[in-house]
């Protein structure tokens, strides 16, 4: 089964063609035939001359990006985008989410080259400009079209200095239509994906090619071919339907967070070794204190004693769980444990944790590294950046700053006030884990 990705805007085009990138590189590396296969009926097609071609769209109001992206995939001399598979126009659209247009013919074109759809998926930032509101419009489309297709949506979160002077706003109008059209929206904060660079990655100039890298990695880690408990010994044929079944279960619970272990500099990697029981050691800590990264480990934090007990917004900094996907890829992955990540303590009482736990694996190696984990996590981790952005537009919108940018585009008052209304219940949701 296949997956067609729809990129939207600047940094949804940049992600995509890293992510593109780092699959190709690693499904041609696979040492095992029915791997790399596997990987490429998911995120390719193959010309008559046997040319790798992405099952993607590219989108953005600009042709700047887009003609970027396409170049750089050429020049990878390993896989290239479609000539006709992207939209643009002349003129930007700005940094407000009123803007959008259509391009549902390119995704059906894209969708009638897959033999069986196992899904889309929409990557895009949520600060302003296409991404966003194109991003959120075109993710309407795809619902439309095809109403019974898992769609996943992949958002950038903006830096919290602030990218543009709208992006709170943006942000909550996005967030909230898009929680009512996709089956789960998986979330990489900019501001912690620019400390791997700096801390992990020890990289002194940090590039926005820098930080899409890291997200692609991360990304490629949950999407390329890997053994479910159900798979019977085969590679998953349904990415999309798995990750979601694993870990949306609730539609008022819908977004998902990820850390992976390890990162670091490429030429530290041939001099250093890993175990199973310590990867897994401090990814479950990650999860339970909501640390991003290896460094800075709260080794304080224990589950409640009572699992019982209600935990709020401000009540500790034990990360209550919902559900977890823990993927595990490289040598000795057999052997591998959950790492107690399976333990009944960190999850919500409401439901067991074999079924909140779900455990992939693949002995075939990721990215050059040789044992690697990553956990994909619908948690509490989101709910913090998710509150503060809230509050920053409510603040806002208080004193109707910037609100006439909107108006002009037919969107209301009305409109952000649902928008509010919606994500504050999400707040509560989420606040109310126990």
């Amino acid at each position: 089964m296949s997956v067609v990705t729809v990129q939207l805007g600047q940094c949804g085009n940049q992600v995509g063609q890293e992510l593109f990138d780092i699959i190709c590189s690693d499904a041609q590396e696979g040492q095992r035939k029915t791997y790399s296969a596997a990987s490429c009926e998911r995120f390719f097609h193959q010309t008559a001359q046997g040319d790798l071609v992405a099952r993607a769209l590219l989108v953005d109001m600009e042709p700047k990006v887009i003609n970027r992206s396409m170049s750089m995939a050429a020049k990878s001399g390993r896989w290239s985008y479609g000539a006709s598979s992207h939209f643009s126009q002349k003129q930007g659209s700005g940094n407000n989410w009123a803007n959008g247009d259509a391009v549902e013919e390119l995704v059906r074109r894209e969708v009638e080259r897959c033999d069986r759809l196992a899904g889309l998926i929409a990557m895009m930032s949520v600060a302003g400009g296409t991404g966003s509101g194109v991003g959120t419009y075109v993710t309407q489309c795809l619902r439309d079209i095809y109403p019974s297709s898992f769609i996943l949506n992949h958002l950038t979160w903006p830096y919290g200095t602030g990218e543009v002077i709208v992006q709170n706003y943006n942000s909550v109008l996005t967030l909230a239509h898009l929680y009512q059209l996709s089956d789960a929206i998986l979330v990489h904060e900019n501001d912690t994906v620019h400390r791997i660079c700096s801390r992990l990655l020890n990289i002194k100039h940090i590039s926005f090619s820098d930080v899409n890298r890291v997200i692609a990695h991360q990304l490629g880690s949950i999407l390329q071919p890997a053994l479910t408990a159900d798979s019977h010994g085969a590679y998953s044929r349904n990415p999309l339907g798995e990750l979601v079944s694993a870990l949306a279960c609730h539609p008022e619970y819908k977004l998902l967070s990820l850390c992976t272990i390890p990162q670091m500099a490429s030429s530290s990697i041939a001099y250093s070794t890993f175990s199973w029981p310590g990867l897994l050691k401090h990814l479950r800590q990650m999860l339970i204190s909501n640390t991003k990264m290896e460094e800075g480990i709260d080794w304080q934090v224990r589950p409640p004693a009572d699992p019982g007990r209600s935990r709020s917004l401000t009540g500790g900094s034990f990360n209550t769980s919902l559900a977890n996907l823990l993927i595990l890829r490289g040598k000795d992955v057999y052997s591998a444990e959950t790492g107690g990540i399976d333990d009944p303590a960190l999850y919500t009482s409401w439901l067991s944790s074999k079924e909140a736990f779900s455990l992939w694996k693949s002995p075939v190696p990721f990215n050059k590294y040789e044992k690697s984990a990553t956990l994909v996590s619908n948690s509490q981790a989101l709910l913090r950046p998710l509150d503060d952005m809230v509050g920053k537009a409510w603040n806002m919108f208080a004193s109707r700053a910037y609100i006439h940018q909107y108006i002009k585009f037919s969107i209301s008052e009305e409109d952000f006030l649902d928008s509010f209304t919606s994500l504050e219940q999400v707040i509560s949701s989420y606040s109310q884990l126990c």
